[in-house]
């Protein structure tokens, strides 16, 4: 990345930070579950309406460290490797996806 290209996306990531929180705070325990790809894609789509291609760049960072964190904490608190969490999360994806 630029510095110029890492200026531009570090002044966004505060507010794209606090609204994938508020996100994921409307998101968890949302039922029925099936909610949860919709409410994404507003978040998503505002965004983007809002910030552009580098809104939804720097959504998808914010998303992939905190996801990685909470791996590693599963991983640790469950006395499993990360990629048995990992392959747990894929089973659940393949068995979701057989059920369709």
């Amino acid at each position: 990345m630029s510095d110029e290209e890492d200026t531009r996306l570090a002044r966004m990531t505060p507010d794209i930070s606090r609204r994938t929180l508020t996100l994921l705070r409307g998101l968890a325990g949302l039922e029925p579950p099936e909610q949860v790809p919709e409410k994404a894609m507003d978040t998503a789509d505002e965004i983007l309406a809002e910030h552009g291609t580098d809104g939804l760049r720097v959504l998808v960072m914010t998303l992939a460290a905190w996801a990685t964190a909470q791996i590693e904490n599963v991983s640790e608190l469950s006395g499993r490797t990360h990629e048995a969490v990992l392959d747990a999360m894929e089973l659940a994806c393949l068995e979701a996806g057989a059920e369709e």
